[in-house]
């Protein structure tokens, strides 16, 4: 897919969502094969079931639940450590793209190289540039020059 490096901030986010969708999709689809993953919600799914349906007259013992417990818990830092990777690369990048801000830079626009002050920046995951009146994306800068 040959995709414009001028597209607006607007179009771009657009795009990437439905990437991450369509991604999704294909992950959960090949997850529907013989190598299926739990995630979180199919763990307190099956905790809250286990807890539900336990025996009255014999309960869980204490340190199966505590255990399971444990389980849950490392298994959710895990995932608010990854969701933050992720913002402090979105921040790293956009720290990135406002540091040009006023800067002549060259750009790759295709196969050619324009020269130009970027005038603005949008944030984002993935920051734009006006250059020339044009929007370009961050990754596109070739060279900055002082």
């Amino acid at each position: 897919m040959d995709l414009s490096m001028t597209m607006t901030a607007t179009d771009r986010a657009r795009v990437e969502s439905q990437a991450d969708a369509f991604n999704r999709a294909l992950s959960q689809a090949g997850q529907a094969g013989s190598k299926q993953e739990l995630g979180r919600d199919d763990f307190l799914k099956i905790l809250l079931t286990q807890l539900q349906n336990q025996d009255p007259t014999n309960p869980m013992e204490d340190r199966e639940f505590i255990a399971q417990m444990a389980q849950f818990s490392t298994l959710e830092q895990m995932t608010n450590v990854a969701r933050g990777f992720r913002d402090l690369s979105s921040t790293l990048t956009t720290s990135q793209a406002l540091s040009v801000l006023g800067r002549t830079v060259e750009i790759r626009n295709g196969a050619q190289l324009e020269t130009g002050v970027v005038s603005a920046v949008t944030r984002g995951a993935t920051p734009q540039l006006t250059v020339n009146n044009r929007e370009y994306d961050f990754s596109a800068i070739e060279r900055i020059i002082q």
